[in-house]
This record gives C-alpha cells, sequence and structure tokens, in this order.
C-alpha cells in the first residue's frame, strides 16, 4: 500500500491486514512516523513504502496507544532508521510493558502525561493526551498548519469503535469531546482504521458512544443486573459488539449510580 498525501506533508498508508492506517508527518527536519503496524514484517513493507516515497528519512515514532497493531514494528523501524525517539503516552507504555509481548515489543522511550509539542524543524507537531477511551493512554496528534488530527483508535471509520478489556467506555464521549475541541470544521481527520473523515463523523460518533454510555448508566441505575443488561437496552449497534463494554460500563460505573438488582 503506497502512502497517500491527505494534506500538506502529512501522508497515509491504509494497509489491508488489520486494516490499520500508518501516517507520515513530514517537516525540515525529517519524517515523524505514527504507528508502526503489527509485527516486524508488517513493519518492513511500511519502511519500503516509506523509502518509496523519497520524502526524507524517518527521525521520530508516535505511537497512539499501546495495541499490538500499532507498536509491534517500533524495533523494525529502530533497525531500519537508528536510535530514533519513539513517544506515547505514559499510560500507554505502563499498559504495553505490562500486556505486551516482551520478545517482540520496542518501547517507546520519551513519555508525557497531557501535551507534548514536537518541532519537525519548520513546523511543529502537538501531542494531547485526551483521556481514557478505547485504552487508558491515547493520545491524539495534530498537525496545525495542516489542520490534520491523527486520532488513533478513539475513531474508527472501517467498523464500530472496539471495545476491549482494556476500554473505558462511560470516558470514551467525554475523551472525544476534547477531541473535537481541537478541530475545526475543515479538519482531516485520521482514524486508526479505515479512511479518513471530518468532523462530522468524529461528533456522529461521539454521539453514538455516548448513547452507549448513558444507556449503560440508565440500566445500572434502574437495578438491572449486567448479565441482563445486554437484552434490555436498546443498543446502536449489534448487541455481540457490545458485551466487553456494557461489562465495562457496569465496572466503572461509581456504586452511588447503581441501585441493587430488582428481584
Amino acid at each position: 500500500m503506497a502512502f497517500t498525501e491527505i494534506a500538506d506533508r502529512v501522508w497515509v498508508a491504509r494497509y489491508e491486514q488489520y486494516d490499520v492506517n500508518v501516517t507520515l508527518v513530514g517537516g525540515s527536519s525529517g519524517l515523524l512516523v505514527v504507528d508502526t503496524h503489527g509485527s516486524a514484517a508488517a513493519a518492513r513493507e511500511v519502511i519500503e513504502d516509506v523509502r518509496a516515497l523519497g520524502a526524507g528519512d524517518v527521525t521520530g515514532i508516535v505511537n497512539t496507544h499501546w495495541h499490538f497493531d500499532h507498536t509491534y514494528g517500533n524495533g523494525a523501524f529502530r533497525t531500519a532508521y537508528g536510535d530514533v525517539p519513539i513517544v506515547a503516552h505514559e499510560i500507554a507504555v505502563e499498559e504495553l510493558e505490562r500486556w505486551g509481548d516482551s520478545d517482540v515489543v520496542v518501547l517507546p522511550d520519551r513519555t508525557f502525561s497531557s501535551a507534548l509539542v514536537l518541532d519537525l524543524g519548520d513546523r511543529q507537531v502537538e501531542l494531547v493526551y485526551p483521556g481514557r477511551g478505547h485504552t487508558a493512554g491515547d493520545l491524539v496528534l495534530r498537525v496545525p498548519d495542516a489542520d490534520v488530527l491523527l486520532a488513533g483508535d478513539l475513531v474508527e471509520e472501517s467498523a464500530p469503535p472496539s471495545f476491549n478489556d482494556d476500554s473505558w467506555p462511560m470516558d470514551w464521549p467525554l475523551s472525544l469531546d476534547v477531541v473535537l475541541g481541537l478541530s475545526t470544521p475543515g479538519t482531516v481527520v485520521v482514524p486508526g482504521h479505515g479512511a479518513p473523515v471530518g468532523r462530522d463523523f468524529v461528533e456522529e460518533q461521539r454521539n453514538t458512544i455516548g448513547i452507549v454510555a448513558e444507556t449503560i448508566r440508565d440500566l445500572a441505575g434502574r437495578g438491572v443486573p449486567v448479565d441482563q443488561a445486554l437484552d434490555a437496552g436498546e443498543w446502536p449497534w449489534e448487541r455481540e459488539r457490545l458485551a466487553v463494554a456494557v461489562r465495562r460500563g457496569y465496572e466503572q460505573l461509581p456504586n452511588s449510580q447503581k441501585r441493587l438488582p430488582l428481584i
């Protein structure tokens, strides 16, 4: 998959395996790679595409979150381009160290807590931690002069958002409010999976995830047991996609927002 320029010196390649996006942001000091695919072999294919693009050498890497399909290519990029810095949110590094394959993964070596600016020479990019959502350590990357926002898996275009055992469904809508606050009506948003989208798409996805969160809150508040909630609620996506979201949501609600199950 070749890289396609979606804005001034911002290129995206969408790879069939995992339908994952890898993004390049170019500056006078080199290329910043955002996410590195899911294995060393997959990353070597990406590296070939980077070199075929001919836009410069990689001088930095960002991982949007800890999941393998966005981080397990770190080592291959280090092999190809030397000891370039790898940046991630501090929680993402903790999660990757806890749950990642220690025989495969190369951990990011530069972290931040709330925001960080990376200097690419003639342009800057902003890394922002909007809060918990798809994982506890998702970041978004903003390229202000190009009006591009790289959202990682906080936004997905090719399938509904993925709720896993490390997701935070009750926080996710609020984190997307922060993402929306970083965008304009003309912003191009690159999701972790799927085609680039506009702000309207992000608003719609935020509202739909919000429906999931508020349905969970309502059911728990009415005393519906967690093992009955999936059947009791009306959901915006297929029930089988939301089993983990419902369980995680119940776990995350404070006891003050839950009633004892009705007998």
